[in-house]
């Protein structure tokens, strides 16, 4: 073995029905006395109980998909007039992310409590959109000091979501197989969110209100994140983000709609990868291939299919072809051609059975 792993330093707290009292104490901790609490109009509810129990200085409720940088502008605003020492987002990877680009920019510390299973939390990655251009990078100040898992605030996230969000973790950790930086230790974490996200998924599906569902789902997505921030972006997440950017597709549905055909596209020149996906996913469905364990996945939860049902038009494809080349890293387990990527995403527009 010959690799560098670098481990991020960051506090996790499991706290089903306890949320208020948690993130309180993770911004005591921290030194905070003015908190900005980011939070959508959407995310109200969940909210309120939190912020009843910190000493806040300012609401704001702008979150918009994709982090488009005129919204950052007037974030960052907003956070520097009411004074806030600190940031606390809660909400879903687009709350997050807005949290993270105003960290950006202040160096503020945040306490992110996920009410999705995005994973962004976990990572030192931001994402800003300019235009149809999504750009991304990596930061240790975006990272979030605490983050809080509180079950009971997923229990109303809908079916739909929670399927594309989860499989939006299952990505990160397929991506972290192959990623540019991966290792053994990314492998291992992967491995073991993929085994978890394919134990729990199923079970929130059935039941949204199940505690246990849900908690193993969160367990899989931070491990997927943590995992996916060490190994780096890989093809799966270069195509997402130049989709996401250029049509304005919905995050979670788009990584849900992709991963397959990457997974089919990447796993036989992947060996390894495709061995511990399929190990993962085998436990669950007794399958044999990674794709073959994918699909019974995606059949159980009736996942997302084709790019078009999200708003991707067919003449796309070829605007997007350079800049997902331009983007996709060179050590990529299968060599990617404008032909075979050119193939691969009109599949995913379609939604054409693997092959």
């Amino acid at each position: 073995m010959k690799f560098t792993h670098e481990t991020l330093p960051q506090r996790v707290v499991f706290a089903a029905g306890e949320s208020p009292a948690a993130v309180a104490a993770e911004v005591e901790a921290l030194g905070g006395s003015k908190v900005m609490l980011i939070a959508s109009d959407r995310e109200r509810e969940l909210a309120d109980p939190i912020a009843k129990e910190l000493p806040v200085v300012l609401r704001h409720e702008e979150v918009v998909m994709h982090v488009p940088v005129e919204v950052v502008g007037r974030a960052l605003r907003a956070a520097v007039d009411a004074g806030a020492d600190i940031l606390v987002s809660v909400g879903g990877g687009s709350t997050t992310g807005l949290a993270k680009a105003v960290a950006l920019t202040t160096g503020l510390p945040i306490v992110a409590v996920p009410t999705t299973y995005a994973g962004s939390e976990a990572t030192n990655v931001w994402g800003l959109t300019e235009g149809e251009t999504k750009t991304t990078g990596v930061d240790d100040k975006v990272l979030p000091a605490s983050v809080v898992y509180d079950a009971s605030l997923l229990t109303t996230l809908p079916g739909e979501m929670t399927v594309a969000s989860g499989l939006n973790a299952m990505a990160h950790c397929v991506d972290s197989m192959w990623g540019p930086r991966a290792d053994p230790i990314d492998r291992a974490l992967a491995q073991e969110g993929i085994r978890a996200l394919a134990t729990g998924l199923p079970a929130v599906a059935d039941d949204s209100t199940s505690t246990e569902g849900i908690e193993q789902t969160l367990y899989g997505a931070y491990l997927a994140a943590v995992a996916f921030a060490s190994a780096g972006s890989g093809m799966h997440h270069k195509i997402c983000h130049v989709l996401g950017g250029m049509f304005n597709l919905p995050h979670a549905q788009t990584h849900a709609v992709v991963l397959p055909y990457v997974l089919a596209f990447n796993a036989p020149h992947a060996p390894e990868a495709e061995a511990r996906i399929a190990q993962a996913l085998g436990t669950v469905f007794s399958t044999r291939t990674a794709s073959a364990g994918l699909a019974a996945l995606r059949q159980a939860l009736d996942a997302p299919r084709a790019l078009r049902d999200y708003g991707m038009p067919e003449d796309g494809i070829a605007k997007a072809l350079g800049p997902i080349m331009k983007a996709i890293p060179a050590n990529n387990p299968t060599p990617v051609t404008y032909s075979n990527l050119t193939a691969l995403l009109h599949a995913a527009w379609a939604g054409d059975p693997i092959s």
